[in-house]
This record gives C-alpha cells, sequence and structure tokens, in this order.
C-alpha cells in the first residue's frame, strides 16, 4: 500500500517527468526537426495527399480556375507557390481554410481543419512540406520569417 509520502513522491517525479516532456511540442514549422517531419509525413498523407498529391505535386492545371471560381490544389513542392508565403499565412490558410484568410472576393477551396488537427499537427505537417523543398526554396521562405 503506497503511504502519502510515497504517492507525494510520485507526483512530483510525475510532474517533472510531464514538464520535461511538455516542452517537445511542436510550435513551428521546421524541417529540421526529425520528429516533426516524421509525424508531419504521416498526417499529410492522410489529410492533404487526396488533395494535394502523395509527392506535394498538387492537382493538374492547377493555376487554371474550375467552373466554381476556385483553383485546383496547388503542389507544395518546389514547383508551387508554398515556399512563397510565411509560417504564419501557411499556419492560418491550414487551419482556418481558405474562406478564414482569404479576402471575401476570392474563392477556395481550401477546408478548415481547425476541427480535424491540433496545431501540433498543423505545424508538424508544415515541417514536413519544408524537409521536400530544395534548400534555396528553405532559404527563401525562412527569409520571409525573420521578425
Amino acid at each position: 500500500m503506497l503511504s502519502h509520502l510515497n504517492i507525494s513522491a510520485l507526483i512530483f517525479v510525475t510532474g517533472i517527468y510531464l514538464s520535461a516532456c511538455g516542452n517537445d511540442a511542436i510550435t513551428s514549422a521546421d524541417a529540421s526537426n526529425e520528429r516533426a517531419v516524421n509525424m508531419g509525413e504521416g498526417v499529410y498523407a492522410e489529410h492533404c495527399a487526396q488533395c494535394h498529391g502523395a509527392e506535394l505535386e498538387g492537382e493538374p492545371n492547377w493555376q487554371v480556375k474550375k467552373s466554381d471560381g476556385t483553383l485546383p490544389a496547388p503542389p507544395h513542392n518546389d514547383n508551387g507557390h508554398t515556399w512563397h508565403h510565411d509560417d504564419k499565412l501557411l499556419f492560418g490558410y491550414t487551419k482556418l481554410g481558405g474562406v478564414g484568410v482569404l479576402p471575401k472576393n476570392m474563392k477556395s477551396g481550401m477546408p478548415a481543419f481547425s476541427d480535424t488537427l491540433s496545431d501540433e499537427q498543423i505545424w508538424a505537417v508544415l515541417s514536413f512540406i519544408k524537409s521536400k523543398w530544395s534548400i534555396e526554396a528553405q532559404q527563401r521562405q525562412a527569409s520571409m520569417n525573420v521578425k
């Protein structure tokens, strides 16, 4: 049977452990964070690849509007424009969808993932996507994130 002292010690040690583990939360898009990239690869495959392609290639004719006024899903590799945007916009666009970020007069087929993915999962997906860019694209995009 655990004594009051043993229970207090267990709670203390558990608190230290959880505190240490909590510092590993993914809170940015970092292509060099192996854990984030690995997590993001799985999340991307499950939630993003059906539109943006398993190889991040996007839909065909992604720059030509569809009959409903939306654009097809763009590539997320160097051939697209994802790396032309800063992390804040990419995160917001993923979390809130096109409707939540774009001006009212622009249509977007991008759904909001705020009810589907956690912030950590969104950052992980962005980390994975960045890891597939060329060094030049990564550097250009990183310069947009300087505060």
